[in-house]
């Protein structure tokens, strides 16, 4: 008989978390303007907001802090981290900064400029919001299947060539500082990219003499996607693909919070030793030196030692299969998905789970706050609120795909939690034809609304 799987890893602490009851939870969530980020972590039972820096640090990333250098300068926790993105990236050169979206406010300062393009697949909120920030434009050049949550595309967060090159001669490469390839892409719903898509992108990039950046935030579960569904690739090591994955860009940036998994952190790697220059003015005014940019060297040693982990088949083996199990069970229950299900989390079409709510009343949100009213589980939206608002006409932009996104924390949660969760949906899904109504805005921010917004029900 052939033995069951199991996870790759022991249980050495646990920490203790509380439920609610609904009378409670109705009362939490009107306090909190109907926004799920202004809940406070307590009156949350399984908490899917995010998997960036919620994940569960190893015994051997605890113990790496314990050696972290904290001198300001030339630190050997920095020379640590440079010589681990080196022999696993790739890439000479590299700055830390204190998360993903610094690391990108860096670099985007140093490259992009009032009225540029930046094409690429579906970038991420943050990355939009600071393209958008200087004044630029990003244009999405996903392939078309990733918008059809029911295609079993192996490589939904690829770039369509031809859209890629029609924009570049639309726009003119002048205009376009660079492309920008999320990895895996999380807007398409956590979905990979193919080696093979990486060489398209790089012949069209060197064609018209256009760098290339990854938005590498989890890169590693790209890779190990690869591995699963890419046929010249199934003999790999995960590293031996993340080494040829990078080999085809100009530089990153990374959210350390997720693939490295740490509690915080991040950093930008380059080959350009004239870009890192330029960086790394940006990055001593908003981060702090280049040898620390916002991290202390406990941290930069955690980080270095979460890339090694989190680049092994056993760790990310463990880690899809249970975001898969998830994604089985809900779509056992009849509940509509992103298929195939993603590396980080399951993205659910609030617009076929909920079909009565319009449009304009923001059914992923709607969703969220049901799911949260039904037992305490905290997801996000991922639709018309996280699109935000057309810089030049202030409309609303309702993107092709309205999903809630449930994120799974990495080595934190048991599969008995996802059968929670997957009953929770099945009741909400159960009484879909009750919900109708969804929320109006009271208030927003002009950019990134959704962290902040504040919601009221529509009467």
């Amino acid at each position: 008989m052939e033995l069951p799987f199991a996870e790759s890893y022991k249980i050495k602490m646990v920490e203790t978390i509380e439920r609610s009851t609904r009378e409670e939870r109705e009362k939490w969530i009107k306090e909190a303007k109907f926004n799920l980020f202004n809940l406070k972590s307590e009156q949350v039972f399984i908490d899917l907001l995010t998997d960036s820096g919620t994940g569960a640090m190893s015994d051997k990333q605890w113990s790496a802090m314990m050696l972290g250098d904290e001198s300001y300068a030339g630190a050997s926790s920095y020379y640590k981290l440079k010589n681990t993105i080196k022999e696993l990236l790739g890439f000479e050169y590299f700055l830390p900064t204190h998360q993903g979206r610094a690391a990108e406010n860096v670099l985007f300062s140093a490259l992009i400029k009032e009225g540029d393009i930046i094409p690429g697949n579906s970038h991420f909120d943050t990355t939009k919001g600071h393209i958008e920030f200087r004044k630029a434009k990003a244009i999405d050049c996903t392939i078309d299947e990733a918008f059809d949550t029911e295609i079993d595309h192996p490589f939904k967060g690829n770039v369509d060539l031809n859209k890629l090159e029609n924009t570049i001669k639309k726009y003119t490469p002048e205009k376009i500082p660079f492309i920008i390839l999320t990895v895996t892409c999380n807007s398409s719903g956590g979905q990979p990219v193919s080696i093979e898509n990486m060489k398209g992108i790089r012949a069209i990039a060197d064609k018209y003499k256009i760098p290339v950046y990854y938005d590498s935030a989890r890169f590693a579960e790209n890779a190990y996607f690869i591995k699963l569904r890419e046929k010249a690739y199934e003999n790999k090591t995960v590293k031996e693909i993340v080494k040829e994955m990078f080999s085809y860009a100009d530089g990153m940036t990374m959210s350390s919070k997720k693939d490295a998994i740490v509690n915080m952190g991040g950093f930008i790697a380059l080959r350009s030793e004239e870009v890192f220059k330029k960086a790394t003015v940006f990055n001593i005014i908003f981060e702090g030196y280049i040898t620390y940019g916002g991290m202390s060297g406990r941290d930069m040693n955690a980080l270095a030692q979460g890339l090694d982990e989190g680049t092994e088949f056993d760790y990310l083996n463990t880690r899809i299969r249970q975001v898969a199990y998830l994604g089985q069970k809900l779509t056992d229950y009849g509940i509509s998905v992103q298929k195939p299900y993603g590396g980080h989390a399951i993205f659910i079409d609030a617009t076929k789970f909920l079909p009565n709510v319009p449009k304009e009343q923001y059914i992923a949100q709607t969703l969220a706050v049901e799911l949260y009213l039904e037992a305490g589980i905290r997801g996000v939206e991922i639709g018309t609120l996280l699109a935000d608002r057309d810089p030049e006409t202030r409309e609303n932009r309702y993107p092709a795909l309205e999903l809630l996104r449930l994120a799974i924390p990495r080595r934190v949660y048991t599969n008995n939690h996802m059968d929670v969760i997957a009953v929770a949906l099945k009741n909400v899904f159960d009484r879909r034809d009750q919900i109708t109504k969804g929320f109006n805005i009271l208030e927003e921010a002009p950019i990134m609304r959704h962290f902040t917004v504040e919601l009221e029900r529509v009467k």
